[in-house]
């Protein structure tokens, strides 16, 4: 049984526009709340990615402290968004996460 499909945003997808072209496809045939994202911070896009993708239903995002990580079979991919970045725009955009940033 799957619950979730998580979404994989590395460097050949990292505009913004090509993200809402995706997701426009791919929530055609699963329902967006069956959907995930997993975004590399290629060229500083994954918060735009990001807020697209909740701007299209997507509310699990994948995240990892200090933006580490990265991933070697994707060139250009570098690492992945950090947490504490996604955390401080979405208290920005009023959507509670149960993180405080301040502890």
């Amino acid at each position: 049984l799957c619950l979730s499909l998580c979404l994989y945003i590395s460097s050949c997808l990292s505009l913004s526009g090509s993200i809402f072209e995706m997701l426009k496809v791919v929530s055609s045939h699963i329902p967006t709340s069956c959907l995930a994202i997993h975004c590399h911070d290629t060229y500083g896009q994954a918060l735009a990615n990001i807020l697209v993708a909740l701007q299209m239903g997507i509310t699990v995002v994948d995240s990892s402290v200090a933006g580490l990580g990265g991933c070697p079979y994707a060139p250009g991919a570098s690492g992945n968004v950090a947490t504490e970045d996604v955390v401080y725009m979405l208290n920005g955009l009023g959507i509670h996460t149960g993180i405080d940033l301040d502890n």
